[in-house]
């Protein structure tokens, strides 16, 4: 049986705390990983908690990368969705371990979509048609 996607699940122990409270920082780190990964952005949104802590997601058109940072605890939770099978997650997630500095990381992977029929290939690529109302329109290539 064939998956729509691979969700790959980080669990990033004992990490440099300055780099987990960095906003820009963060935002740069996730992005880059996301084209480490071979992904199509579309959209970033991220947010500082007050005193400290940072929420974001890239939104690729193959799905998304996500983060959560605890930064008193040297912790983050990374997400790693990705569609098809023409994008390298695993080379994001190394990225990422790289980048915070984790001492203890912790992978899992999960697949998802999970189709009973009979498919050889679920390759999904995303290719940019254009723009409609200043919004950037993307297809499905099969």
């Amino acid at each position: 049986m064939k998956a729509l996607g691979r969700h790959i699940l980080l669990e990033l122990r004992e990490c440099e705390t300055k780099i987990l409270d960095d906003i820009e920082g963060i935002k740069e780190v996730l992005m880059e990983a996301a084209r480490r990964s071979g992904a199509t952005i579309v959209e970033a949104c991220f947010h500082r908690f007050n005193p400290f802590g940072i929420s974001g997601v890239v939104i690729i058109a193959e799905s998304h990368l996500s983060i959560h940072t605890w930064p008193e605890y040297g912790y983050a939770a990374c997400d790693i969705f990705t569609c098809g099978t023409q994008l390298k997650p695993e080379k994001a997630a190394e990225y990422l371990i790289e980048r915070f500095q984790s001492k203890s990381p912790q992978i899992v992977e999960i697949s998802r979509g999970i189709l009973s029929v009979s498919i050889s290939e679920l390759p999904h690529k995303v290719e940019k048609s254009g723009e409609s109302d200043g919004a950037k329109e993307y297809k499905m290539v099969f």
